[in-house]
């Protein structure tokens, strides 16, 4: 998959996510369509879905066999390294550590594991 369209698959699956695990009216920019997500996200989006897509490859699939958790904290650690490539000082939300992050959001980042997985079979 071009990098643009694992970028677009990985904030659609985000969207995905957020609708189905957030508490309550998610913000807008959280469920912003892709034509006005901002440029340092859609690279940081496709830059992630190409390390989960990279690990699964190198893993020869067994990557499959992680828990749900450590699926999630994979794309959080990820997305983590993205802010701080985009952001001199990035928002601490941005780079807060999987324990730290709310239930909602560790849930989607575990989805957009699943999701890019079930892509890559």
């Amino acid at each position: 998959m071009p990098h643009t369209e694992g970028a677009r698959f990985f904030r659609e699956a985000w969207i995905s996510g957020v609708r189905a695990h957030f508490p309550g009216e998610p913000k807008a920019g959280y469920v912003a369509p892709w034509d006005v997500t901002p440029e340092w996200e859609r690279q940081a989006a496709g830059s992630v879905y190409e390390q989960v897509r990279h690990f699964l490859e190198l893993s020869g699939g067994h990557a499959s066999r992680l828990t749900r958790e450590q699926k999630g904290r994979f794309v959080a650690t990820c997305w983590s390294a993205q802010m701080f490539l985009h952001f001199t000082d990035p928002k601490p939300a941005y780079v807060a550590d999987w324990p730290d992050l709310p239930e909602w959001q560790q849930e989607t980042d575990s989805d957009i594991f699943e999701a890019i997985e079930k892509v890559v079979r």
